[in-house]
């Protein structure tokens, strides 16, 4: 085995459709012998716990916390967390934004006044990397599929809570514009049917280095049944 990583975690103390706390993500992830996690709630415009009535210092500070959470429990345990966000334009089109980190939020609060195309190419501007996440994915309150492939650097390959279907798509969509894979579980719950992310040779102290190495190497992308783990 590798050196495995997950690329997207929700935790109850942010996103408020997950049900797990920061704590026990980073909990089962080290049992489970994960090298590192990136923790990826919904944004702060989005269906998160932080206030949209107070000042924006305090609006990031609150959603910064989230990440704190899991880097303190992390502490001592020898495993990485890195910080994204889940940016969202309604309607089930959800970006994954990793690079960037408080001060830029903070020095950036008219960026969520611009159009998602040129929210994405900010970001990306100023030194993200932006993968699409589930591209593909179906509901009851997704009207309609959209895809910006000119505005991302990669696709999620492998979400491990959609059907291989959506996720073939993914592939497929990616393949035909030249996207970078990538994977991720979606973990809201801590505990669930699969899971999905990057296994790669080496450690990696940087979630920008590893997303740039993964992107000649979809090989390190996995989708497995959640292990069984010792009590």
């Amino acid at each position: 085995m590798g050196y495995r990583y997950e690329m997207h975690v929700h935790t109850k103390e942010i996103s408020l459709c997950a049900g797990c706390p920061a704590a026990e993500q980073v909990k089962i992830y080290h049992r489970l012998g994960y090298a590192g996690i990136c923790i990826t709630n919904h944004f702060i415009n989005g269906v998160t716990h932080v206030p949209k009535n107070i000042p924006w210092a305090d609006r990031v500070e609150g959603y910064w916390h989230g990440y704190e959470l899991a880097v303190e429990a992390a502490a001592g345990t020898g495993m990485d967390v890195f910080f994204g966000w889940e940016y969202s334009i309604g309607g089930g089109t959800d970006f994954l934004v990793y690079g960037l980190g408080k001060d830029w939020l903070l020095a950036n609060e008219d960026a969520l006044n611009l159009s998602p195309k040129a929210y994405l190419q900010k970001v990306r501007e100023d030194g993200a990397i932006v993968i699409h996440a589930h591209p593909f994915r179906e509901a009851g309150y997704i009207e309609m599929i959209r895809l910006l492939p000119r505005d991302v650097d990669g696709v999620e390959f492998y979400n491990a809570n959609r059907t291989e279907f959506e996720n073939a798509m993914a592939r497929q969509f990616a393949g035909n514009y030249g996207l970078w894979g990538s994977a991720g579980s979606d973990n809201h719950a801590g505990h669930q049917s699969c899971l999905a992310g990057i296994e790669a040779p080496r450690r990696y102290d940087n979630v920008m280095d590893l997303l740039r190495d993964t992107s000649s190497h979809p090989e390190w992308l996995f989708c497995e049944p959640f292990p069984a783990m010792d009590d």
